[in-house]
């Protein structure tokens, strides 16, 4: 089985964590700046980390959420999705301008076009290709705390608006997920659930009707 094998199939989303166990910041930066080559659409890198180490702003989100694997967590990370990523296509772009892998021509119909892209499909469109983008982002994160020893669960059980207001999240943010980070309590851990057979999720060149 290939490391990568094994961590797919190994990766359990923990129901409740050791306590009192603490993640360094470092070891923070060390995953991040790997999950940092996440794909994302136009290279825009829409997706921006919350990542709660404070008991207060933890409390926070188990406000929001109610569910008890938060006060356990050494951690919880909000995903966020930013709504407004095309704006910086500029930006993002620069590197590749100042460098000559891209003219200045090349450079500003990239910039035009991916403007209007986003433009042109509105605010809904926006909103969710940040959270498309912050989803892909996140699963990327999950798997590299596994192969670093640390166990997550992502969570969508939490009122939104409540959260985005109580950590004061600007507007142009979308909440993604929630993630909780530690180690997992061996006490609490359930058999895997069942998992569809390739037949019943899989289909080819056009999808199977039931």
């Amino acid at each position: 089985m290939s490391d990568l094998e094994n961590i797919i199939k190994n990766r359990r989303s923990a129901v409740i964590f050791e306590e009192g166990v603490d993640i360094p910041e470092s070891e923070f930066h060390e995953m991040f700046a790997l999950n940092k080559f996440a794909p994302s659409a136009f290279n825009l890198q829409h997706t921006h980390y919350l990542v709660l180490t404070d008991p207060a702003q933890i409390e926070k989100v188990h406000e929001a959420s109610q569910q008890y694997k938060v006060k356990t967590a050494s951690a919880v990370i909000v995903v966020l999705g930013d709504i407004n990523a095309h704006h910086h296509i500029r930006t993002i772009n620069e590197g590749l301008l100042n460098l000559g892998a891209m003219t200045p021509f090349q450079y500003e119909q990239e910039s035009q076009s991916v403007t209007e892209f986003y433009e042109a499909r509105g605010r809904f469109f926006q909103r969710e290709d940040a959270i498309r983008n912050a989803s892909l982002s996140a699963m990327q994160f999950m798997l590299i705390a596994q192969d670093r020893g640390w166990d997550t669960c992502p969570m969508i059980g939490f009122d939104a608006e409540e959260l985005q207001k109580s950590l004061e999240i600007p507007d142009h943010y979308v909440i993604s997920l929630v993630i909780t980070i530690g180690k997992k309590s061996e006490a609490k851990q359930r058999p895997r659930g069942y998992r569809k057979p390739i037949n019943e999720y899989v289909s080819f060149n056009k999808v199977n009707v039931e």
